[in-house]
């Protein structure tokens, strides 16, 4: 049987006593016993060096200083102007001034309401203390002959949205500025004032020295990016636009006098009219690169809105018709997203009513002669596509102001 050994350890402790203190115990040595070996710690290691602290972040920059209020007024309640009131309500930018010397507050009310083409408004409207009242905002409403005499500022509009077709030009345009205006958007083409066209040369305005600018026409919104897409990745030699426009107001429902164009005088609904536009030149201006390549005719015909645009050009480099469409289908569905469009269904005009981008390519509809000679069709409602536009072009515009 195995011998086991017992080492045993006895500590004696001293009771230590003092008046007015607590009893104090402490360990006294047996005489004999070895003390007990302390255990051996492990070695501390050295600290290591601190990391130097990360630099400071730079300071983040000045916000912009913007107009005291992004605030818009209309000059004119026709087809563009009301369409315009109805993107910016849409947009969420916000109109405080409308004037037509033509339209009572209580007729604003009914034609903003109701409309043949685009129906009814989906929201509120109606007339309260003389003013114009939108989802609950209060818009006041100007009956002004002179763009001059508007008194934009008593309403805080610093934009003004020149929808008459009648004052185009910078110096009638400026005239918005003695009632307090800052900047002016001409919907229609300018004989003098810098153009732009949302999704081409948009970046090119500059506040500093373009108080006055011009959208284009519709004809134009529609035509420019198409050409833009096209130039860029096959390169446009030259060709010839033909829009197939829908008929406007300025045409005759019958037959009347019209001293400018003989034909422009015939029926609207009864007939195919020729006419001319500018559009095709007008590409020239926002793409400097096709200036004097680009030139072309209308056919103005008898649907109430909605028109097309038939480009026939040529090309520097060869293509095919599928890798032109598949350029146009890239471009749509990236740096021109909600600017151009791409289909390839069996579309016809009407379903183009209400569709708020500037051009939709109809790739079904084209054709191509051979690898440089091509005819590209592009769909547009040239009502309210446009007017859209028009709200895009004051948000960025907008959105560049610093004072």
């Amino acid at each position: 049987m195995d011998q086991c050994s017992t080492s045993v350890s006895v500590k004696v402790f001293r009771l230590e006593i003092s008046d007015g203190s607590p009893p104090k115990i402490s360990p006294e040595p047996v005489p004999g016993t070895p003390e007990s070996e302390p255990e051996p710690q492990p070695p501390t290691p050295e600290p290591e060096p601190e990391a130097p602290p990360p630099p400071p972040p730079p300071p983040p920059p000045p916000p912009k200083k913007h107009m005291a209020e992004f605030a818009v007024g209309i000059n004119g309640f026709g087809r563009i102007g009301r369409l315009v009131l109805r993107a910016c309500v849409e947009k969420g930018i916000k109109v405080v001034a409308i004037n037509d010397p033509y339209i009572d507050v209580n007729y604003m009310v009914y034609m903003f309401k109701y409309d043949s083409t685009h129906g009814r408004f989906k929201g509120e409207v109606m007339a309260e203390s003389g003013k114009l009242v939108v989802n609950g905002s209060k818009i006041s409403v100007y009956q002004c002959m002179k763009p001059s005499e508007i008194p934009w500022a008593d309403a805080g509009a610093l934009y003004v949205v020149e929808s008459t077709g009648v004052f185009l030009n910078i110096e009638k345009a400026s005239a918005h500025f003695h009632g307090g205006a800052k900047r002016v958007v001409v919907t229609a083409p300018s004989p003098d004032a810098p153009m732009f066209v949302m999704g081409v040369n948009h970046e090119k305005y500059d506040p500093s020295s373009m108080n006055v600018v011009s959208n284009a026409s519709c004809t134009t919104n529609c035509l420019a990016p198409l050409a833009k897409v096209i130039h860029e990745n096959f390169g446009i030699v030259e060709g010839l636009m033909t829009t197939v426009h829908a008929y406007t107001a300025t045409q005759k429902t019958v037959d009347g006098p019209s001293a400018k164009a003989w034909r422009d005088g015939r029926g609207a609904h009864q007939n195919i009219i020729p006419a001319s536009t500018g559009a095709a030149k007008a590409v020239g201006k926002v793409i400097p690169e096709l200036h004097g390549k680009l030139t072309g005719m209308a056919f103005r015909v008898p649907v109430c809105d909605v028109s097309v645009v038939d480009l026939t050009c040529r090309l520097s480099r060869s293509a095919t018709y599928a890798q032109i469409k598949e350029a146009i289908k890239k471009a749509a569905k990236g740096p021109m997203k909600g600017i151009l469009g791409y289909t390839e269904d069996e579309i016809v005009s009407t379903d183009f009513i209400g569709d708020n981008r500037s051009s939709i390519f109809d790739a079904a509809a084209g054709i191509s002669l051979n690898d440089n000679f091509v005819k590209l069709i592009s769909w547009y409602d040239n009502e309210y596509g446009y007017s859209c536009r028009v709200a895009d072009l004051l948000k960025h515009m907008y959105s560049k102001e610093e004072i």
